[in-house]
Parts: C-alpha cells; sequence; structure tokens
C-alpha cells in the first residue's frame, strides 16, 4: 500500500510538473511580471502603514501592571456609576491605534466614552502577554483578532466582548457602528 501511494504522489507530481513546463514563454513572463508588480504593491503597503503607525499615538504600556490598574479603575467605576471599556490590543497592531486615534479624534465618540466608561488599553505584546488577565475574561484575542474589546461593568463583571472587524470600514472604523456599540453597553441609568 505504501509502494502504491508513493507511486501515486511521485505520478502526479511528473504530471504537475510536465503542465508547467507547457506553459508558453510570454504567460510566463507576464505571470512572473505580475508577481512582481504585486510585490511592489505590498511593499508600498507596507511601507505605508508602518509611516501611519509611526504617527499615531501609542497608548499600550507593557511595563504597565494590568492587574491593578484594572482593580483601580473598579474602584473608581463604583464611585462614578461608569462602565469600563478594556482596548485589547497592543502598540504593534495598526488597527489598535487607528481605533484608539479614532475614538479620540471624533468628538461626538470621544464625549460618549468619557461620559460613560473609563477606558484601559490592556497590553498584549511579545513583552508581556498578560495571560492571567486574558484569560479571566476567556482569552478574546485568541478567538477575535486584535483590537478586540471587554466591557466590565462598575462592579468589574465582564459583561461584553466584542470582536472589532465589524466596525470596519474600509482603512478605518464607521463612526455610526462605533457609537452604536458605545452607546449599547453604557451604565444602564
Amino acid at each position: 500500500m505504501k509502494r502504491l501511494t508513493i507511486f501515486a504522489f511521485l505520478g502526479l507530481g511528473v504530471l504537475a510538473y510536465s503542465q508547467t513546463t507547457n506553459i508558453p514563454k510570454e504567460e510566463k513572463i507576464r505571470d512572473n511580471a505580475l508577481l512582481v508588480k504585486t510585490d511592489h504593491a505590498e511593499l508600498d503597503a507596507k511601507k505605508k502603514a508602518a509611516e501611519e503607525k509611526a504617527k499615531l499615538p501609542k497608548p499600550y504600556d507593557s511595563k504597565a501592571n494590568a492587574q491593578a490598574d484594572i482593580n483601580k479603575l473598579v474602584a473608581k467605576a463604583k464611585k462614578e456609576g461608569k462602565n469600563i471599556m478594556i482596548q485589547a490590543g497592543g502598540n504593534w497592531c495598526i488597527w489598535c491605534l487607528r481605533f484608539n486615534q479614532f475614538v479620540q479624534t471624533t468628538p461626538e465618540l470621544k464625549e460618549l466614552v468619557d461620559k460613560n466608561y473609563l477606558y484601559y488599553h490592556l497590553n498584549y505584546s511579545p513583552d508581556n502577554k498578560n495571560e492571567k488577565i486574558f484569560a479571566q475574561y476567556g482569552n478574546p484575542g485568541d478567538k477575535f483578532g486584535y483590537p478586540v474589546f471587554i466591557v466590565l461593568d462598575k462592579n468589574g463583571k465582564m459583561i461584553k466582548v466584542q470582536q472589532s472587524d465589524v466596525f470596519e470600514e474600509g482603512k478605518g472604523y464607521s463612526k455610526d457602528k462605533v457609537k452604536e456599540f458605545f452607546t449599547t453597553w453604557k451604565p444602564k441609568a
């Protein structure tokens, strides 16, 4: 049975090779040119993203004691009657930085957040993965990627985990979708 499998594999390999050697030279040249263009476009996109990332504020602190910070936020949230919005991600994540910038520079969203939430940027990076804290919230970054949002009530109880891709629009975020999210999970009167 092993020999039959090996012969079948070798036969398919020879067949696949013979198919690629029958491609006309002009087609191969065109395909290679397309690959080169794609590589340049990819490099240009990476360069632009790196330039954008360099300009954006870096709100995540890999040296922070996140558990102590969250404990303080819970105590403050109880006094102020606010919920806690945890934006999990890192300074390495362009979408995390874009979201932070979007909220900070969109007056309507900033006002909504400042009025209803204590906001915290929970770091996830090679320097500090905050594994114990993420485990408390079911490791949402593993499921959804970053940024991911964890909403806590004023007592520190998790009431919502939200992936961020549903808010995306083009190379940024939808103001209406983000506003709806912040409005939905603000403290109940």
